[in-house]
């Protein structure tokens, strides 16, 4: 198996299932009610909705950046954008929105050859490697946050 699609591999298991430390993004998702995901539960800490639109946000930058685009700084209102949203339609958009994201993201780095992986793809970012595997430990990072919110 090539070194892309063992990325490919852990970009899926980080984000669906299977993943080797526990849940995954999507497990973690699953049941969670419009009121869990605006609480607040801890002063000072993202809810569950500003993490997935969070999260959304950076699997896009990575998607971008894989295809080329020199995407640099990301401001503070892109990159941790209020989630307000009051309603179960409204929390199932988001989700969905991570869901699109995530697809966007898979299919950018589908195109990515093995020679090309250690190489970036625009002036001034890192190399395609660091990017994936750095968006796979992103979502297993977040994957913690909403795994410890859920159970507060």
């Amino acid at each position: 198996m090539r070194e892309g699609r063992r990325i490919l591999d852990q970009l899926e298991r980080s984000f669906k299932a299977r993943a080797w430390h526990g849940s995954a993004v999507l497990e973690l998702l699953k049941g969670v009610t419009v009121d869990q995901a605006v609480q607040r539960p801890i002063a000072g800490a993202h809810t569950i909705a500003e993490i997935v639109r969070h999260m959304t946000t950076w699997k896009r930058v990575v998607a971008r950046r894989l295809a080329g685009v020199q995407v640099k700084e990301v401001p503070a209102e892109v990159d941790w954008p209020p989630a307000a949203i009051g309603t179960d339609k409204e929390w199932r958009a988001l989700v969905a929105q991570l869901r699109r994201a995530h697809t966007e993201l898979v299919a950018a780095a589908g195109k990515v050859r093995d020679p090309l992986l250690d190489r970036a793809p625009a002036h001034g970012t890192t190399s395609r490697y660091v990017l994936l595997h750095g968006i796979i430990q992103h979502d297993l990072y977040h994957a913690g946050q909403i795994g410890l919110l859920k159970k507060v």
